[in-house]
């Protein structure tokens, strides 16, 4: 079914759905959408569902198969701020809240997986013109929103109930993996509206994800800093709320009432937004632009960074405003231990509370350049955004030639994340300096961990060039292999991966610095990919036709 044959058939919309005219073609939209995304929903409807039960419990239990040994494993990580921070609390030491602990990153992965598909069938149909050809039909007002929201909460309790089931196969309570599955579920739904509400904030598909993404940034930091201290924050965040559902650890049912009524103000809000704008507008108004052009603009790069500046530094200031977060908590953080005499002798063992500061550090740094690489994408697939506006094409008729003009969103998308987390080491640096009356000794091993990350965002941004330079029609495919590394790098200590596919992941890579020695080798190796990689895309783009 295509898009022409929906608009051919507006008389068939009508008779397809009764009751209020604005809900019309709804069911047309939805088989739409669910034939759009035949290959990418049902991937990742299975990847955060599938291993639940295979390769985490599985895994916990080969590993740890006595009680006292998931009791030291839940004390070592108790004992470890950096690690409550990347994955959350262990409640208990039973086989199930031991089991599924690193699974609990999945409620962020869902978040961004349901952010890309609702900002694909909403607002970016707007953008390309197609929605404004399907209203001009029988099809409803609100029927391409319904749509997308049906697709996306569908998807989420899907994941929800397939990942249960997968469990039940298991040796853990039935009422603790139902549990977790409806706090997977819940953590979509929450975010599933999110993204529709982002959608009528702006005209631009690619400010309605960097909107969403950011509300995504900010609940995951607050689950993080809270998770890490005394767990306050976490009650502010939705992926803390999935959490604190707490499965096999007491199974507290009614906290998934916060995200259920969150989802249903939230989804009202949308189309009450919706209701108020045109079609193709958005609620934050478009400024109008000078009358006459800046020289800045005389060439390909000022038009780059005209195009790009408001979405570079916004994201530079939401990475900065994280890494405050981190440089605030990180001193003193090993006093939110407790007194508990097994976890004090672990962390002397460790290297005392020095140790466990670095250590959150490091991890903090490399979340922090997921979100830089997603930025990195985000810039880079401009390229992709003008080609197929036909902007590109516009431009390229002058006296430009293709190589100057994808370099000129190629450097930003190289030069944006290094601003950002050079700016974020500052800040977290000075921040933490202060704390410790230490800037001196504080400031360059933070610095260090920020910047030693960008080899392996710098890998996003090559996947990117690449896949506009040889298939142009998949480089939306650079968020699937975003996905794809954040999967394998909390996979990471999940036994039965092999380690050839771990090491696909850059970010493994790169130096564990505060508190390691530096390595210099692995950064040149990612440096050398990458540069290979940006050279492959070009040369592949400026050998094809435009799109």
């Amino acid at each position: 079914m295509s898009t022409a044959t929906i608009a051919g058939g507006g008389r068939r919309a009508t008779t397809a759905t009764r009751g209020d005219p604005n809900f019309a073609g709804t069911l047309l939209l939805l088989r739409l959408a669910l034939r759009r995304d035949r290959i990418v929903l049902p991937l990742w409807v299975l990847l955060l569902s599938l291993p639940l039960a295979s390769v985490y419990v599985g895994s916990i239990q080969s590993i740890y198969p006595s009680e006292a040994d998931r009791a030291a494993f839940a004390a070592t990580i108790m004992g470890s701020p950096a690690q409550r921070a990347m994955y959350g609390n262990i409640y208990n030491d039973s086989l199930g809240a031991v089991g599924i602990w690193k699974a609990g990153m999945f409620y962020t992965l869902i978040a961004v997986a349901v952010i890309l598909t609702v900002i694909r069938h909403t607002r970016a149909e707007e953008e390309s013109g197609r929605t404004e050809l399907l209203d001009s039909t029988s099809v409803g007002r609100y029927a391409g929103l319904t749509a997308a929201l049906s697709v996306a909460f569908g998807a989420s309790l899907l994941t929800g109930l397939i990942g249960a089931a997968g469990l039940f196969t298991t040796d853990v309570p039935r009422s603790g993996s139902l549990a977790f599955g409806l706090a997977l579920a819940a953590s979509g739904f929450v975010f599933t509206a999110v993204a529709a509400v982002a959608a009528q904030l702006s005209a631009s598909a690619r400010v309605a994800r960097g909107i969403a993404f950011g509300v995504l940034g900010t609940a995951f930091a607050l689950r993080a800093v809270g998770d890490a201290g005394s767990g306050a924050l976490s009650w502010l965040s939705p992926l803390g709320w999935s959490l604190q559902v707490r499965p096999y650890a007491g199974d507290r049912w009614w906290v998934l009432l916060l995200p259920l009524a969150t989802t249903v103000v939230l989804t009202v809000a949308a189309y009450a937004l919706l209701r108020r704008r045109d079609v193709g507008a958005g609620l934050i108004a478009e400024r109008l632009g000078s009358p006459t052009a800046a020289p800045s603009l005389n060439g390909p790069f000022g038009l780059s960074w005209r195009l790009q500046r408001g979405t570079l530094i916004a994201s530079t200031i939401g990475i900065c405003l994280y890494a405050l977060l981190i440089g605030s908590v990180v001193h003193g953080i090993g006093d939110e231990i407790g007194s508990n005499q097994t976890v004090l002798d672990i962390v002397n063992r460790m290297g005392g509370s020095q140790a466990l500061e670095d250590s959150f550090v490091t991890i903090s740094f490399t979340m922090l350049a997921v979100g830089a690489a997603a930025l990195s994408i985000s810039s880079a697939l401009r390229l992709h955004s003008e080609e197929s506006a036909d902007r590109g094409e516009l431009v390229l008729s002058g006296g430009v030639g293709r190589t100057r003009w994808a370099w000129s969103h190629v450097v930003l998308a190289i030069a944006g994340p290094a601003v950002a987390m050079l700016a974020a080491g500052l800040v977290a640096g000075i921040t933490y300096g202060v704390a410790a009356s230490d800037v001196g000794g504080t400031l360059p091993g933070v610095l260090a961990a920020a910047l030693v990350q960008l080899p392996a965002i710098w890998m996003l941004t090559a996947a990117a060039v690449l896949l506009f330079g040889l298939a142009p029609r998949f480089a939306p495919v650079a968020w699937g292999v975003l996905v794809a590394f954040v999967a394998l790098f909390l996979l990471g200590s999940i036994s039965g991966v092999p380690q050839w596919v771990l090491d696909l992941e850059p970010f493994t890579h790169t130096p564990r610095v505060p508190g390691a020695q530096f390595e210099l080798a692995p950064v040149l190796w990612l440096l050398l990919i990458d540069v290979t990689l940006i050279l492959v895309g070009l040369a592949a783009f400026r050998r094809r036709d435009l799109r």
